[in-house]
């Protein structure tokens, strides 16, 4: 018997054709079933049209609207596939991996850097790399792309043009397309620690800021005064940031204080942060800020926009970055623990 696999478009380069402004987000289900029919050989599909958007504007209502429509529907398929822009689908696919945790079935984001009606496109072959990973009977949220397969709070965006867009940042490729054909790695898998329920509930009050030799320590103050209720900072380095003449330490302390969550991570995109090595990494750990360790910014930001609408209790949001939910991070062994 074929297994049922739900196919969700989304819009994004793959469902494009040229407009007067530009690539525009216009074919439906059946133009894209119909360049990759051989694919769905071996599987009942079924297609939904969610929304036809380009990915940047995909936003957290998207997110949702994503996430309530698969925890509505999962039970009636064994993997479901998302055609997603690329712009943007490693914040969603970290975002879903929060929202869906513990769901038993693969779910499975992809798209392509040409329109699916270009003869060289990579469009059909990430649908065939995506389709075959919903069908695995893996359960969690990945991103199938240029014959990987990588886990849904790992993906990160690194190339704008190139086929080989994505990467799998700070762990191991879930899969890939071999002369084996699909070939998991099942030692990368982790494993299922609860019953699936949906927690969509969602903070979009939170800032990603990117510093600068000399960023102002009045910025946080700003953010405070505009609504802003976690910032996800990245300093330089293994955790640096000044606070000779500008002190961003103090003014990060001052923002916590007042009720922000600030969580500090790296620019650096390979092997995450450690504040603890460093004077100017210590002084803001004393201050209350919390680590993103080796996390990707898009699983970062997402993750504090999770766990700010899950609670508003400063004990929880702080248990909750030190545990690893959904392989978003590998944390120091002291850091360990369970949220209960």
């Amino acid at each position: 018997m074929k297994k049922r696999i739900l196919i969700i478009t989304t819009g994004g380069t793959l469902a494009s054709t040229n407009g007067n402004e530009g690539m525009v987000p216009k074919l439906n289900s059946n133009d894209i079933f119909s360049n990759i029919e051989g694919i769905t050989t071996y599987y009942d599909v079924e297609f939904l049209e969610l929304f036809s958007l380009d990915s940047s504007n995909i936003q957290p209502e998207e997110w949702q609207l994503l996430a309530r429509t698969i925890y509505d529907r999962y039970l009636e398929f064994q993997g479901i596939v998302i055609i997603h822009g690329t712009d943007t689908m490693a914040y969603t696919a970290a975002a879903l991996s929060f929202m869906l945790q513990n769901i038993p079935i693969p779910v499975v984001l992809t798209g392509s850097q040409l329109s699916i009606l270009n003869p060289i496109a990579d469009a059909v072959e990430n649908c065939r790399c995506a389709i075959n990973m919903a069908g695995s009977g893996v359960p969690g949220v990945f991103v199938a792309f240029n014959r990987k397969v990588i886990r849904g709070t790992r993906a990160s965006k690194v190339r704008t043009i190139s086929f080989d867009a994505f990467e799998s940042i700070n762990s191991p490729y879930i899969g890939v397309v071999n002369s084996n054909g699909l070939d998991i790695s099942h030692y990368t898998l982790k494993n299922k620690e609860g019953d699936f329920c949906l927690q969509d509930n969602l903070s979009t009050k939170v800032f990603l800021l990117k510093l600068i030799p000399g960023t102002d320590p009045n910025i946080f103050e700003m953010l405070f005064q505009m609504g802003y209720r976690g910032i996800v900072l990245e300093a330089f380095g293994i955790g640096g940031l000044h606070f000779e003449r500008r002190d961003l330490a103090k003014a990060i302390g001052e923002a916590i204080h007042k009720g922000m969550t600030i969580v500090v991570g790296s620019q650096c995109l390979y092997e995450g942060s450690n504040l603890s090595v460093y004077q100017t990494g210590q002084r803001i750990l004393q201050q209350g800020a919390l680590q993103s360790h080796d996390m990707t910014m898009e699983a970062a930001v997402t993750k504090l926009m999770w766990v700010l609408g899950q609670t508003d209790k400063k004990e929880e949001i702080e248990r909750y970055f030190n545990i690893d939910l959904v392989g978003e991070v590998n944390l120091p062994k002291e850091s360990k623990g369970c949220y209960i």
